[in-house]
């Protein structure tokens, strides 16, 4: 696995799964967020965490994504 995630990508991608893990209740009652249960939120968080920590995204490589920077050989 090439590395297909920059650095900017990688910061906006942790910052969206902790907001989204944040939506897990931590109250004793649970509720809806938009429609779907905060749990679920949870869940749908961990993917942009596991993403930018791995420096790579399956959905990039589909697609011919690459938002990192390629060195050029001088």
């Amino acid at each position: 696995m090439k590395t297909n995630i920059g650095s900017i990508d990688r910061i906006l991608r942790i910052i969206v799964g902790l907001v989204l893990l944040a939506m897990v209740p931590n109250m004793p009652w649970s509720g809806m967020v938009a429609g779907l249960p905060q749990g679920l939120w949870g869940w749908i968080g961990v993917v942009p965490l596991v993403t930018a920590l791995m420096g790579w995204c399956p959905a990039y490589s589909l697609l011919g994504i690459k938002t990192c920077k390629t060195r050029t050989a001088t």
